[in-house]
């Protein structure tokens, strides 16, 4: 079996084959031996999403753990990361652990390890836990410690903590109508609760937990939203659709017309949204393959701005160094460092709600005005098999990076995240996916035709067609900050 990795997201695989229960034990064991000396007495939260084995998992770490002396607080039924996080944080415990693979397929499984305060772990976290599952794996079957688990209930806290943060008013008088797509995910019963509490009508969409997800990924891409987006386009009044994926930390919104609002673009509505209502007064925290617009945004509000890597432990790391009070990536990923450090889909959702209500028009229109002022700008993506062809030519447009693509020269190369292209009109990265067996082609451009463009570009490049080179200008391993 290979070694245990943690990739941008925590530890994934195929379950009852790269995730089976004794490489879970070894993890559990690994975090409780990161934990010691001061392991005795902590307190780590467990919980699970609606995947298959999600509970017998938890449980079992739950012994695992209580084997190193750490006192596991078991989460009563599946919920959200956003929630167990926010759960590790209010409950001071040492570490958490979420039995959950997110958007990918129902055939995988994994775990999120969150550190203190309820973030993601850093790189250096990530190896040492690594090492440490290696040794338990070579010493055969942690010790499991019977007893009784001290259960928790989060999804009270939570809501009202959120609910706390939110324009309460503007909500209940708004006559807002908000679809929800759950995706048979974690999210059902969370985001749904939150708003009827509010006063806003909801309607749900695959709410019921189906660890199968219904056949597909619980991934709120566009080939996933159909449901969603006619239920939209046909109801009345003020009205908003939202979808979150299997664990809930990532979120899709569609506006009154039943068109998605691109995940660079939700970014943006967001910073401005914070901005405006003087919940963000510092900094904003973008990945690399994040769109324009949120950092223009951000920029004329008087905010920094700091480019990361793709992954969001990147932003978050940003958010708890206090260089940043909100952070937005690529992948449907939004944190407001005024509720979390991680990224929350039922957050990002909620404030969008929020704005709505606030303005009593579509989102659409919000973002027209902040495209009249800042330009406009297309975002997509798109992926292959991560198969020995497409990787070897990455390796070489690596190390020797074209000089032009679809009709553009290139600017600034950056190597080290994959490989990005600045061009005059946006960029063209591409990358190895850490959560799947996948090389991900990220763009962006002034208009749809001249992204779809980029984005066949980037594929033809995969493809190992021949094109003009030269030696990259320079490498990024750290933060690249605009302006």
């Amino acid at each position: 079996m290979p070694n245990i990795h943690f990739g941008t997201s925590g530890w994934r695989g195929i379950l009852t084959d790269d995730v089976t229960p004794p490489r879970v034990a070894a993890v559990a064991d690994a975090v409780g031996a990161w934990l010691a000396p001061g392991g005795a007495g902590l307190r780590v939260v467990v919980a699970h999403d609606t995947r298959c084995c999600g509970e017998h998992f938890a449980l079992l770490a739950a012994r695992v753990l209580r084997g190193r002396g750490v006192l596991p607080l078991v989460v009563r039924g599946a919920v959200p990361t956003p929630v167990a996080a926010h759960g590790v944080r209010s409950l001071g415990a040492a570490a958490g652990l979420v039995f959950t693979a997110s958007h990918n397929p129902p055939a995988y499984h994994g775990l999120k390890v969150l550190v203190e305060g309820g973030g993601p772990l850093s790189a250096s976290v990530s190896r040492r836990l690594e090492a440490l599952t290696d040794v338990s794996l070579r010493a055969g079957r942690p010790a499991e410690v019977e007893g009784e688990n001290t259960r928790v209930e989060l999804a009270t806290s939570y809501r009202e903590a959120l609910a706390s943060r939110l324009n309460g008013k503007a909500l209940a008088r708004s006559g807002l109508r908000v679809t929800y797509d759950a995706m048979h995910g974690a999210g059902a019963g969370f985001f749904d609760a939150l708003m009827r509490d509010a006063g806003v009508a909801v309607r749900v969409l695959r709410g019921d937990p189906d660890p199968r997800f219904g056949g597909e990924a619980p991934d709120p891409a566009d080939g996933r939203l159909e449901g969603l987006r006619r239920a939209v386009a046909r109801g009345r009044g003020l009205r908003l659709g939202i979808a979150t994926d299997g664990d809930a930390d990532r979120f899709a919104v569609v506006d009154a017309d039943g068109r998605r609002i691109a995940s660079s673009d939700a970014v943006a509505l967001l910073v401005d949204h914070l901005a405006c209502s003087g919940r963000i007064r510092t900094g904003v925290a973008l990945s690399v393959a994040a769109g324009s617009l949120a950092a223009r945004v951000a920029t004329a509000h008087g905010l920094s701005v700091c480019r990361r890597p793709v992954g969001f432990k990147h932003l978050s790391a940003e958010l708890v160094s206090g260089a940043a009070d909100a952070a937005g990536d690529e992948s449907d990923g939004f944190a407001w460092s005024g509720f979390g450090c991680d990224k929350d889909g039922i957050l990002a959702a909620s404030l969008l709600a929020e704005l709505v209500s606030q303005t009593g028009e579509p989102l659409r229109a919000r973002l027209r005005e902040l495209e009249a002022r800042h330009g406009r700008f297309r975002c997509g993506r798109t992926a292959v098999a991560a198969d020995p062809q497409a990787r070897a030519a990455l390796a070489r447009l690596a190390s020797s990076p074209p000089t032009r693509v679809s009709g553009g020269r290139v600017g600034d190369v950056e190597v080290g995240n994959g490989i990005r292209l600045g061009l005059e009109d946006g960029f063209l990265m591409l990358r190895a996916s850490g959560t799947e067996p996948l090389i991900r082609v990220y763009a962006e451009a002034p208009d749809w035709a001249r992204l779809q463009s980029r984005l066949a570009e980037g594929l033809r490049l995969l493809g190992s067609a021949p094109c003009h080179t030269r030696p990259a200008s320079r490498r990024v391993d750290g933060a690249r900050r605009d302006g």
